[in-house]
């Protein structure tokens, strides 16, 4: 028979059943997350992460704002020694590209990629060579043709030494037997701006970095350095889109590169923490803004989080110390 110290008795039991079998509320940022850049104002990442950061507001995507923070102090390692000094904080976040490998084989830096908790690879970034506008070389065939007439006088300029742009052209020249004159900038707009205005010859600038001067008329696309033309058709100029652009290979310059643009948390973090950058991630790159800034940009489509990205960063980081091995820029040691 029922009475009410029954009933109490039942409702408690009920209550605490009820508390034991709903899970704990998932984590999230208390302050502001600060989004590190190992790269100048003005790059690629740059503006990749000012969007990011954008979206994240206009969606009301986190209830405590992302705020852009370069670091590219020392070629990058600025940003990169932020993170590994910064153990187990979940509220500073790193925007990366594929430098990550290379400063600790090319340096005396005290970092590695592996010092940090891999979040999310948002896209491949794709390589371009490019000419100013006015440059007589209309295909890759001209402007190599030049340079194995005239060993190291085509000027070609890149973002930093022994970075993606050096590394590139290293490989161009091993490929077909030419020798550049590279010179290095600060980054991939200070590119753009030499390109425009004839200090250097010829750049291999991403998409990001030099679209609004092939819009403009100031640059001309030669070929991409990957297997297959780009995806997107809408035009850039009145008669060109990026899939109009031939690969390099087609041109037969044999070098194909790309570029990872990946997130990352420093070492020490929690599960729940690294599950919620990436359900954020997710997120952001579903937004149509960023489907308009990807295909504005030519980005190709790599989005890779846990078991996959891990196989994916340590095969990357493979073939770029194949790559610098061979085009000599190890350091001492390494």
């Amino acid at each position: 028979m029922f009475n009410r110290l029954n009933v109490a008795r039942a409702s408690l039991s009920v209550v605490a059943a009820t508390m034991l079998c709903t899970p704990a509320l998932a984590w999230e940022p208390t302050k502001a997350v600060e989004m590190v850049l190992p790269s100048g104002s003005g790059s690629g990442t740059d503006q990749m992460a000012r969007l990011m950061s954008s979206i994240v507001v206009k969606h009301s995507l986190a209830k405590k704002p992302y705020i852009v923070t370069p670091k590219g102090g020392a070629g990058g390692a600025e940003g990169f020694i932020d993170l590994k000094t910064s153990p187990g904080n979940p509220h500073k976040i790193l925007i990366s590209a594929s430098h990550m490998y290379m400063l600790p084989l090319t340096a005396d830096v005290p970092f590695t990629w592996k010092d940090m908790t891999p979040v999310a690879n948002l896209v491949m970034d794709e390589f371009i060579l490019w000419v100013n506008a006015a440059s007589p070389y209309k295909t890759a065939g001209e402007l190599l043709a030049a340079a194995k007439a005239k060993p190291g006088q085509i000027r070609a300029g890149g973002a930093g030494s022994k970075r993606e742009d050096n590394l590139l052209f290293a490989a161009v020249e091993q490929a077909a037997g030419v020798k550049f004159n590279y010179i290095p900038y600060k980054g991939g707009g200070d590119v753009a701006t030499q390109l425009v205005g004839n200090h250097i010859d010829v750049s291999v600038n991403n998409p990001v970095e030099a679209v609004s001067q092939w819009r403009a008329g100031q640059l001309r696309p030669l070929c991409v350095f990957d297997d297959k033309p780009m995806a997107q058709t809408d035009k850039v100029t009145e008669t060109e889109s990026w899939s109009s652009i031939p690969t390099c290979k087609s041109a037969g310059l044999n070098v194909t590169y790309l570029m990872q643009r990946s997130v990352f948390l420093p070492s020490g973090v929690k599960p729940d923490q690294v599950a919620y950058y990436v359900d954020q991630m997710k997120k952001i790159v579903a937004t149509p803004e960023w489907k308009e800034f990807s295909n504005r940009n030519a980005f190709k489509d790599a989005f890779m989080t846990g078991p996959a990205l891990q196989k994916f960063l340590q095969t990357d980081a493979d073939m770029h110390y194949d790559l610098l091995k061979k085009a000599g820029f190890l350091a001492d040691g390494k």
